[in-house]
């Protein structure tokens, strides 16, 4: 049994007393009291060491109620304090998720920002790159990817020139946009030369934000709209080239009719059919007869005779002049195909030369009309344009540095009937072309030619003439060694 603090020094006083007690009255001479008394005497400790035991023993429990009041108070007010601190943490556990909610909707949604930012900058034509200033790569949309073969993951990070060698772009552009603020822009940059060269136009942005600084770098490929525009310029050239022709054409008729009126003016007075003539001659005491002989005798006649023909031959060129000089006009009229051929023929032996590259030989030409052939409703002048141009290729053909010709060069004009249409045909006998070049011979300023030489408009022409304005169609049929012939169809009336 354990004591409390109380009842441990009680124990220990009792314990000293009883001894004393005994020897004390052992001492007094207390003889007279018998064992009875004795006991009763000694009994009084006892009883007062157990009342003090019992005091003790009800401090203790006093003071162990006490410190379980305090103990249950302390309780209560820790789970107290235990509850408003959960109910804290999980009210701040709930701002804590919906904060992070909150976060991850925005992150979703500047993602989402993004890559629509993204699909629309990959989308564009146009070649768009980021540049910091010191000239590395923050963005590569997909047509920068598509021009250089280098994908954005190889692309970013590195040196722009070192990406992109080609690119029509300096260093001192980008420094220039960043440093002013202001955009810079190039246009109608050429990219290689002849028939493969490329137009574009360079465009930088200055960006300037607080955390980056640097341009965005923007390259239109407008090589259409150049040919466009050159073509454009062809045509106007063309019209005026018309222009040109009508008024040469008429100033050239003038003093042509007086030639040709002059020298049927000559055969007219030397003809002793003419009964003037001959009162004229018997006035001056001469014979007509014997001027005549005189003329004959001298080759006046035949001088007469080639001015007559070179007059006539001046005449059919400025009528096929001011026939080509109407193209502006584009009205569509029955037109015999055989006699269109025939007028451009001529045309073409006086306004370039249908000879081999030396000049050695001129071509022979081999006409095949079908007189069965109806007529067609064409413009006459553009159709003349078109076999203008077929003849002018065939005759360069001939010219070529590659041409080695085995037979005597030849050109062949053909015209058939078919069903609903009429076929002109238009060959040559040169070195053919590959279909490599045969894929491409009507698109717009596509020329085997060196630079200079040529513009590659007169097929592209041809080909819109005879299409649009003809509803007909053109065809080329070629192989190397074996010739080109071009076969245009035009549809009756």
């Amino acid at each position: 049994m354990r004591h409390s603090p109380v009842t441990r020094p009680a124990l220990l006083l009792l314990a000293s007393c009883l001894p004393l007690a005994a020897t004390a009255a052992e001492s007094s001479g207390l003889q007279w009291l018998n064992n009875t008394q004795v006991q009763a005497l000694l009994l009084w400790p006892v009883i007062i060491l157990q009342s003090l035991i019992l005091y003790g023993m009800y401090l203790s429990r006093e003071r162990q109620k006490l410190k379980k009041e305090h103990l249950k108070t302390a309780q209560k007010s820790l789970e107290q304090r235990v509850v408003e601190r959960t109910n804290r943490l999980r009210t701040i556990n709930n701002q804590l998720y919906e904060e992070i909610a909150r976060h991850e909707i925005t992150e979703e949604l500047l993602r989402e920002t993004q890559d629509y930012l993204n699909s629309i900058l990959n989308s564009m034509p146009s070649v768009l790159i980021g540049v910091t200033r010191q000239g590395n790569i923050t963005h590569w949309n997909t047509a920068a990817a598509q021009v250089t073969g280098v994908s954005p993951k190889d692309a970013l990070g590195r040196p722009l020139f070192e990406v992109y060698g080609d690119i029509p772009v300096s260093n001192d552009m980008v420094t220039e946009a960043i440093d002013s603020g202001v955009p810079q822009t190039q246009e109608n940059i050429q990219l290689g030369s002849g028939s493969h060269a490329q137009h574009c136009d360079v465009t930088i942005y200055p960006l300037l934000s607080a955390e980056i600084t640097g341009a965005v770098i923007r390259i239109d490929d407008v090589t259409m709209r150049v040919r466009i525009e050159n073509m454009m310029i062809q045509n106007e050239k063309m019209m005026s080239l018309g222009e040109l022709a009508a008024g040469i054409a008429h100033e050239i008729n003038n003093p042509l009719s007086a030639i040709v009126h002059g020298v049927q003016n000559i055969y007219r007075r030397t003809s002793e059919d003419l009964p003037r003539n001959r009162t004229t001659a018997e006035e001056l005491g001469i014979s007509v007869k014997d001027v005549e002989r005189y003329l004959e005798a001298r080759g006046i006649y035949s001088f007469l005779e080639a001015i007559r023909e070179a007059g006539d031959r001046s005449a059919r060129i400025v009528t096929n002049m001011l026939e080509f000089s109407r193209s502006n006009h584009r009205s569509h009229q029955l037109t015999d195909v055989a006699d269109l051929v025939e007028h451009s023929l001529e045309l073409a032996k006086n306004s370039f030369d249908l000879k081999t590259a030396d000049g050695s030989q001129t071509l022979k030409i081999v006409r095949d009309y079908d007189p069965q052939a109806p007529k067609v409703r064409c413009s006459a002048a553009e159709m003349q344009q078109v076999i203008l141009n077929l003849l002018r290729n065939a005759s360069q053909a001939f010219t070529a540095p590659a041409s080695e010709q085995q037979a005597a060069p030849t050109l062949t004009l053909r015209t058939r009937a078919v069903p609903g249409a009429v076929r002109i045909e238009i060959g040559d006998n040169g070195p053919g072309m590959p279909d490599s070049v045969k894929r491409h011979i009507f698109e717009p300023f596509f020329t085997t030619k060196e630079v200079g030489q040529g513009t590659g408009l007169g097929l592209s022409v041809t080909y819109f003439i005879v299409t649009e304005h003809h509803d007909g169609t053109i065809e080329v049929e070629s192989e190397p060694g074996r010739g080109t012939r071009f076969v245009i169809t035009l549809p009756c009336a």
